[in-house]
């Protein structure tokens, strides 16, 4: 990071760099519980299918829409949204962001009409392209440089909860209460995390008209194309697999274990990130060459031991490993090379993810119809290499050798 940025930082808020290099724990622990209300928003939906078809007397199908509009809702913002509050108050912002996260979900809960919950998830697509751009920008700048990506993988360990244990969780409640309930019930947690942050979140400031960059110069930075197409290719492998994993399960023979599966990826996923927060400052190319590399190895396994249930079972193990990580990873390459252009290239990064979410969808869907679950695992050893090779090209200016 720049000397100008490091001089900011310690001048307007001296007290949020531990002195003694202690992490402000609760402060991030108060933004993984942000990240963790954001997944649970964007996927509750498709866990709680059948109940709001018959809710809302439409189709599961269209039911399905309420994810595919959320996530076109954060695509289409991010950029925007992030370029028009860049001058104002971090922490404004993310109350504000919030606030309307609150919003939506309390409407989906006393919602009764289709159209009107298709909107309003739209709009909390909207809230969750804001937060995300600000996600880690915000973690790094509570902590001096050396801590950055350590702070920025305990923020982050909210978002894989959320899938392994709070999806879950929320589907089964759907067995005993009402879906609106559960979507209010989320809204309440929002509630309970805003006054959470009002009090504990430190404030940053905006940045000054002077040192804006403007969309276009960000994106030809040095350094930040190539981590947003290793970004596409990874996550649409990801996505591939993970949004057709029940025919694949049901390909391997596997039909009626996919809880288990799911579970193993979501356990895996903890301890990816774990062990990049462990290793991440000073070992960002490595983690980022090991992660891809082993990646494309546990598509292998699940692509050649198909029918072979433990090796299954080790190989969803392993890509839960190799990915946990992998958003935090690519999170803390792009701040490092944007610097005081962070938020913009986040609001990039944003974009970009929930592009290759549908890419991952429509690409995976047409493998299905046309050649079957089976080619999934060899569309993930291919785009993961491309990925690796990515990488290991861009030493310059993206994923900069490792500090000694």
């Amino acid at each position: 990071m720049s000397d100008t940025i490091q001089s900011s930082i310690s001048t307007s808020q001296p007290q949020n760099l531990s002195k003694n290099n202690q992490l402000p724990l609760w402060k991030l622990i108060a933004l993984s519980a942000a990240g963790f209300v954001a997944i649970m928003t964007e996927t509750m939906p498709a866990g709680l299918l059948i109940q709001i078809s018959r809710d809302l007397q439409v189709s599961e199908a269209l039911v399905g829409q309420l994810i595919t509009l959320f996530a076109i809702g954060a695509m289409v913002s991010a950029i925007p949204l992030i370029a028009l509050t860049r001058s104002w108050g971090r922490k404004k912002v993310f109350i504000l962001a919030l606030a309307g996260l609150f919003l939506f979900n309390t409407i989906t809960a006393l919602s009764t009409n289709y159209v009107l919950t298709l909107i309003v998830r739209f709009g909390a697509g909207m809230s969750i392209a804001l937060i995300w751009g600000l996600f880690a920008g915000y973690a790094r700048r509570m902590v001096p440089q050396h801590l950055q990506g350590r702070a920025l993988a305990i923020a982050g360990v909210g978002q894989p909860l959320a899938l392994s244990l709070g999806v879950p969780l929320g589907t089964w409640l759907g067995k005993f209460i009402e879906w609106q309930m559960i979507f209010g019930l989320i809204s309440m947690i929002i509630l309970g995390l805003i006054i959470w942050m009002l009090f504990l979140l430190p404030d940053f400031p905006g940045q000054a008209a002077a040192q804006r960059k403007s969309l276009r110069q960000v994106f030809v930075m040095p350094g930040v194309r190539p981590i947003l197409f290793v970004l596409f290719v990874w996550v649409l492998a990801h996505n591939i697999l993970y949004t057709y994993i029940a025919p694949f399960m049901a390909h391997a023979g596997l039909a009626n274990r996919l809880d288990i599966a799911l579970l193993v990826f979501g356990i895996s996923s903890l301890v990816g990130i774990w062990i990049t927060g462990l290793f991440i400052d000073g070992r960002l190319r490595t983690l980022t060459l090991i992660s891809l590399a082993s990646f494309a190895v546990a598509a292998l396994v699940l692509g050649i031991f198909v029918s072979v249930p433990l090796l299954i079972y080790i190989g969803i193990a392993a890509w839960g490993l190799t990915f946990g990580g992998g958003p935090t990873l690519l999170q803390t390459a792009i701040a490092d090379t944007a610097e005081e252009n962070a938020d913009v290239a986040m609001s990039m990064f944003v974009t970009v993810f929930n592009l290759s979410i549908a890419a991952g969808g429509m690409v995976g869907g047409l493998l299905l119809d046309y050649v079957g679950a089976g080619t999934f695992p060899w569309a993930l050893v291919l785009l993961s290499l491309i990925g690796l090779f990515t990488v290991w090209r861009n030493r310059k200016h993206a994923f900069i050798p490792d500090q000694k």
